[in-house]
């Protein structure tokens, strides 16, 4: 039977037994590898909820250490312990805020100096999820980074090596909203600059630097003031349209991201308008032909839902040859959700689009029979899903009721 672990050999956040004790100012110990993870986001003891300076070396407990290898030697359970204690934070916190300042301090983005400080940081991040917490975390990192992006981004051509590496590392730390609010929300400038710098990434060849740059632009727009968001440049969207088309370079991630953007700035502005301008309703269609996977297809539709609120988005959808056809197929096809926007999108069309040659396509393509359906799931579809689907039948009765297109069973369904 295995021997019980002594309480005091047990990190309180791990419940595991300790490898490298370390005790903090207010007294607790802890394993290392546990607290230094906390502290890098909380910044307070766990237990005793008093705040830890962010520059706080734990102090190793090398008593408690030699008491639990002496444990573990007595009961048989030497492996459990331990390998030798990793460096500490301090000295990783100090390199990485030495690399910080030298890109920070650098003005010549073709040197050799600033590339390999660059390479150097991205090799300490790349290292583990700790290092990429701790160099997000180290003062004024990310907002260093985040200014060579931008001055880099309008330099000479020669600068795009550095740009390359800079929005690498940007990207592999992961940054939560909250950090990029942080950055972004002090200057509405900066936030302007920032898109500029990701759209002119976006522009070129390097397939890697893209696909960061996507990734990052969604998690920008996803927190920039509505004042930013009305202002985006018409670039913006004529490049997000293109990682949508190129299905050679883009990933699922990638695509995705791209969706994510139009859904998220589509209501600010005159951004449906441009967004439309640069193609977006025929690439979505086109996406939803050639069958993307679910989580796709419901941001495909519910770009088209935001996109088809103005007459542009409407009257590109009704004039591409398998527009309502596509997004009626969908419909009880997909999932609740797609079935939702695809409801959505065609109660706009027949709302506002609805000339008598869109009506006669409805009825042949089967989207007036699919209307029919989801009108009468009451069990499968919500309230908000059914009433507008009887709207869009309701309001075309007099074309659809009688329409041969129609089999017999759905008119019986008929509201």
């Amino acid at each position: 039977m295995e021997e019980e672990v002594p309480c005091y050999f047990v990190c309180p956040i791990s419940l595991h037994l300790m490898r490298d004790p370390v005790t903090l100012p207010t007294g607790i110990t802890y394993d290392r590898d546990g607290i230094e993870r906390w502290l890098l986001t909380a910044g307070t003891c766990p237990l005793t909820k008093q705040p830890v300076p962010p520059d706080c070396d734990p102090t190793p407990n090398h008593t408690l250490r030699r008491l639990i290898q002496s444990w573990c030697a007595a009961e048989g359970v030497v492996r459990r312990v331990a390998t030798p204690p990793k460096p500490p934070i301090g000295d990783d916190r100090s390199r990485v805020a030495s690399l910080v300042s030298r890109i920070g301090a650098n003005n010549n983005f073709t040197s050799t100096e600033l590339l390999a400080a660059l390479r150097e940081l991205r090799d300490v991040a790349s290292e583990s999820e700790r290092s990429k917490k701790l160099v997000a975390a180290v003062p004024r990192a990310v907002d260093t980074l985040v200014g060579v992006f931008i001055i880099a981004s309008s330099a000479t051509a020669s600068a795009a090596v550095c740009c390359d590496e800079v929005l690498e590392i940007i990207s592999s730390l992961e940054l939560s909203e909250k950090c990029l609010a942080r950055v972004i929300e002090a200057n509405e400038a900066l936030s302007r600059s920032l898109v500029g710098a990701l759209v002119s990434a976006l522009q070129r060849s390097n397939a890697a630097s893209r696909a960061h740059a996507a990734l990052l632009l969604r998690s920008v727009t996803a927190v920039m003031s509505t004042n930013s968001l009305a202002s985006l440049p018409e670039q913006l969207f004529g490049e997000v349209v293109q990682l949508i088309r190129d299905k050679q370079v883009s990933s699922r991630a990638v695509t995705k991201a791209a969706l994510h953007v139009i859904v998220g700035t589509a209501p600010w502005g005159r951004n449906r308008v441009k967004a439309v301008d640069a193609g977006a309703v025929a690439a979505l269609v086109d996406m939803l032909l050639d069958g993307p996977e679910r989580r796709a297809c419901e941001l495909a539709l519910g770009a088209l839902d935001r996109l088809c609120v103005c007459a542009e988005g409407r009257a590109e959808l009704v004039a591409h040859g398998a527009g309502v056809a596509a997004v009626g197929g969908k419909a009880l096809r997909v999932s609740d959700v797609a079935t939702d926007k695809a409801v959505r999108v065609l109660r706009s069309v027949a709302r506002h689009a609805a000339t008598a040659a869109v009506l006669q396509e409805m009825a042949q393509t089967g989207v007036v029979g699919t209307l029919c359906v989801v009108a009468q799931s009451e069990e499968q579809y919500g309230e908000r899903t059914r009433e507008r689907a009887r709207e869009t039948l309701r309001r075309h009765a007099r074309a659809w009721r009688s329409t041969p297109c129609l089999h017999h069973h759905l008119q019986a369904m008929y509201p």
